[in-house]
């Protein structure tokens, strides 16, 4: 496919008039990345911002405890833009789960549509508003008490339908996404364990079959609303 084609079909520039897309193109470079293969390192200065096509993205800060997880880009998601408009180094680490193919799409290019096209200019302020909302939830799921609940949460939001039934891989190491879940690798494993002992995970590698994702949910359901019940200011007695 041509570069127009593939960012025609983002959701980020889809329905952009045929001249602003080709502009943008004629601008844009594809890089094609391996498994483990670096977009860009922590330090380093983005001279654009990167949309992906298909594969996934991780994106990992470090901090006292080594490498952390901090998110990961899936298919038609843009990165790299905050530090693009910041001019400031990139504060993460952007790698590759799995190969993909990654647009680079340079900064002069997007400040001058910027002032060309307000549809575009509305499109980016979009991306980064979305971009704050999915802070506030992370934040507000990293705010869940148990983490059990947090990792089964995590395990919802991360499964993916396939003819065997739902499943999760792992983007990055356990460890890393324990730190991710603000649990320690010890009882991100143990928990890992208990879901396995009561039929509900079968775990292998980074490899996560779940086997009844309906309990799984409604497990995670009942946990919520009792977290909410539990969040209520106690009632008053009547004299």
């Amino acid at each position: 496919m041509s570069a127009r084609a593939l960012l025609a079909a983002l959701p980020l520039l889809k329905s952009l008039d045929r001249a602003t897309l080709e502009r943008l193109s004629a601008a844009t470079t594809r890089l094609a990345v391996k498994r483990g293969d670096r977009v860009f390192s922590k330090g380093d200065v983005l001279t654009g911002m990167h949309v992906l096509v298909y594969g996934q993205i991780r994106l990992m800060a470090h901090g006292t405890r080594g490498r952390r997880l901090t998110g990961v880009v899936q298919p038609g998601s843009s990165f790299g833009e905050p530090t693009m408009f910041l001019e400031s180094h990139a504060a993460v680490d952007a790698e590759a789960v799995t190969d993909a193919l990654v647009l680079h799409v340079p900064k002069s290019a997007v400040f001058e549509e910027l002032e060309r096209s307000p549809v575009f200019a509305r499109r980016m302020i979009a991306a980064l508003c979305q971009r704050i909302q999915a802070l506030v939830a992370e934040a507000e799921r990293h705010a869940v008490p148990s983490g059990r609940d947090r990792l089964i949460q995590y395990l919802i939001r991360s499964a993916t339908l396939e003819n065997d039934g739902a499943q999760v891989v792992l983007p990055a190491p356990k460890a890393q996404v324990a730190s991710h879940l603000h649990l320690t690798p010890e009882h991100f494993s143990r928990l890992l364990h208990e879901l396995a002992a009561e039929g509900l995970l079968k775990v292998s590698a980074r490899r996560i079959q779940i086997n009844d994702l309906e309990r799984l949910v409604a497990g995670a359901a009942a946990a919520h609303d009792a977290a909410v019940e539990g969040s209520r200011p106690a009632r008053a007695e009547p004299w």
